[in-house]
């Protein structure tokens, strides 16, 4: 099946600046954190990345050990740029990481240069490609000096297999000292993409203000708290979501009565903003100018769909944030 992009493709699309860099994100951007993987049907993932390309979105992210099986979301993503994208590779801004559990032995976690370049290798020839755009610390290492890390991604800049680099999951203080450690290797820290949603707000204090000061850009993982903030849950936890898997990121301890009432709340001011709930909450957080873009994930086109259609309502009212801020405190 051939594949041919919409020559409107960068019609609808909202792009940021991200920080103070030469690069302009989409405001969503497309996570290949699930759905993607080895035990996944290949042909709707395929078109899922189509219809992203033909709505403007550039930016693909990825990770060493995105799957399942790790390394297999990298693996499809090669060759469906190989199948489908050989003419478009400048248009795209594809990244990946390495921070976590990746191989057996102390040489496949972590942030030790050793670790952090092998895995950027391995990516590349996963990939089938020549360099990523972004290459980021997953996360921080509180066993391996800084400087080491910072280092690594550095070397990644200067061997031209990443274009710019980035951290995951940073704290406020410690990424200002990646920050300034990058700074002094003359290879700034891009972005910074921590997990930012209504329900998990730990970057508000103090990690903003940081990305802000140093021109660093933010995209925000998980907006739609693993599912929590749609309307999924609104009737309990229905079977093959997310929390009924035992394994799964989203736990049903945390589906509780509480939040689903809050979650019920926020469906009405969505409502009455004609916006779905998960449209409202991608929407919250491009609020603050300083996100430069919200990943999504998807399991389908219509999935897609109809994040992207959040942009269509962006703005609110200061009468519905301060009403959704009493909803998110108290209840």
């Amino acid at each position: 099946m051939d594949y041919q992009p919409s020559e409107k493709r960068y019609s609808d699309m909202i792009y940021r600046r991200c920080g103070k860099s030469g690069i302009d994100l989409p405001v969503i951007s497309l996570g290949l954190w699930h759905n993607f993987g080895g035990v996944d049907t290949f042909e709707p993932f395929r078109k899922i990345i189509w219809k992203a390309f033909d709505a403007g979105i550039t930016h693909f992210d990825l990770a060493n050990n995105y799957g399942p099986p790790p390394g297999s979301a990298e693996e499809n993503f090669g060759r469906i740029l190989k199948m489908d994208f050989q003419s478009h590779r400048d248009e795209m801004i594809i990244s990946t990481k390495a921070g976590w559990d990746m191989w057996p032995g102390p040489y496949g976690d972590f942030g030790s240069r050793k670790y952090l370049i092998a895995s950027l290798n391995q990516s590349l020839k996963r990939m089938q490609l020549d360099y990523v755009d972004i290459f980021y610390s997953h996360r921080p290492d509180p066993f391996t000096p800084l400087e080491e890390t910072m280092g690594a991604l550095a070397s990644t800049i200067n061997s031209g297999k990443s274009l710019y680099t980035g951290i995951s999951s940073y704290e406020a203080e410690r990424t200002q000292q990646a920050a300034d450690l990058l700074k002094s290797y003359r290879t700034p820290c891009l972005i910074h993409q921590p997990q930012y949603s209504m329900f998990e707000r730990w970057v508000e204090d103090g990690l903003m203000n940081v990305l802000g000061e140093n021109g660093i850009g933010c995209i925000a993982f998980s907006p739609l708290a693993q599912g929590l903030l749609t309307n999924k849950y609104l009737n309990g936890i229905p079977e093959g979501s997310r929390a009924a898997k035992v394994t799964g990121f989203l736990q049903a301890n945390e589906v509780t009565v509480e939040r689903i009432e809050k979650v019920t709340k926020l469906n009405g001011i969505a409502k009455n903003r004609n916006q779905s709930l998960a449209q409202m909450a991608i929407a919250w957080l491009l609020k603050d100018e300083r996100v430069t873009s919200v990943l999504v994930g998807a399991s389908s086109t219509e999935q897609l769909v109809d994040n992207l259609a959040s942009l269509a309502n962006l703005k609110f009212q200061h009468e519905e944030l301060k009403m959704i801020e009493e909803i998110l405190t108290n209840g």
